[in-house]
């Protein structure tokens, strides 16, 4: 069913605020946690309502795939990709991380082109090169002193689009259940190793925010953390639903646009929570990569040649 347009878009507008609040609240505790505790408590609490979820609506639930090399190349992408966005908030504003992520769709482009063999023109090469100097405009890289940890977000970006790529590759006989059981069943085993190879801080004693977040010992703050770490797992748990839904009953080329609204709602919560207010090089950055971004969009709509446009950005 693919004709519930305003639904869809209504479904993306709710999903993208919701997402906004995650990552708020992840920018929020990161000073207090530990990135790969808050993950496993995330995706254990997201994974356990989706699959009630699903039991609720009588979906199918399969564990097994037929891609296992692909499969595991794309959850590894794919955790450590976002692992490397929640570091980004240790280190930027919320609203620059953001607009830096979706510098994915470029990427997607580029990656479909020579893993997919997926013809491009030229009008689309030219919306990727204005993205990406969005990206640079926000970057403002001074090459004599340029802190390379604010790439974090483009990392993110790069390992999203190539694991949407192989999603692409997989999707023809792994249904989206399935891919989405791999992910969080891969993140909650890679979390505990995480725990108990350096759960207990021992490897915390670098001075540095995100170095803190990666490394700092688990439950050591619960009786601050644990509320904020159920919340962003029953909120990821629905942006989830709301996302995929959104996808599922309406056309994804007319609601694929509609996901650069997270970019308002980041600007929002980073001026609201955190006093954060973006440059001007910033605004025109974002200007540019929505730009760059909603014509690929346009363009492959006009030749019918889903590539960005098939799957969620976020």
């Amino acid at each position: 069913m693919t004709n519930n347009n305003p639904k869809g878009i209504l479904l993306i507008f709710i999903g993208m605020f919701i997402v906004s609040f995650q990552d708020a609240a992840m920018k929020y505790i990161n000073n207090s946690v530990s990135l790969y505790e808050v993950y496993f408590m995330r995706t254990l609490i997201s994974f356990i309502i989706i699959f009630c979820y699903l039991k609720i609506t009588n979906k199918p639930i399969i564990f097994s795939t037929h891609y296992p090399l692909l499969t595991l190349i794309r959850v590894i992408l794919f955790f450590f990709g976002f692992s490397s966005f929640y570091i980004s908030l240790t280190l930027m504003p919320l609203a620059t991380a953001t607009a830096l992520f979706f510098a994915s769709p470029f990427l997607m482009t580029i990656f479909a082109i020579f893993i997919l063999k997926e013809e491009v023109g030229l009008r689309r090469w030219l919306a990727v090169i204005i993205g990406f100097i969005g990206v640079y405009v926000i970057l403002n890289p001074d090459f004599n002193n340029f802190n390379y940890l604010s790439l974090t977000p483009v990392f993110c970006a790069f390992c999203y689009a190539l694991s949407m790529i192989i999603l692409k590759k997989t999707s023809d006989k792994d249904n989206v259940y399935s891919q989405m059981s791999h992910f969080y069943i891969f993140a909650i085993v890679i979390s505990l190793i995480f725990y108990f190879y350096m759960g207990d801080g021992k490897f915390n004693n670098i001075d540095h925010p995100a170095s803190q977040f990666i490394f700092r010992k688990w439950f050591d703050n619960l009786e601050f953390s644990l509320l904020y770490m159920v919340l962003i797992g029953v909120i990821g748990a629905s942006a989830f639903l709301c996302i995929f839904t959104a996808y599922r009953i309406a056309s994804p080329a007319v609601v694929s646009p509609f996901e650069y609204s997270i970019l308002v709602w980041a600007t929002f919560n980073g001026w609201f929570f955190f006093d954060e207010i973006p440059n001007v090089r910033t605004f025109v950055g974002m200007i540019l990569i929505v730009c760059g971004g909603i014509y690929i969009f346009v363009r492959e709509k006009a030749q019918d040649q889903s590539i960005v446009t098939e799957k969620p950005l976020r």
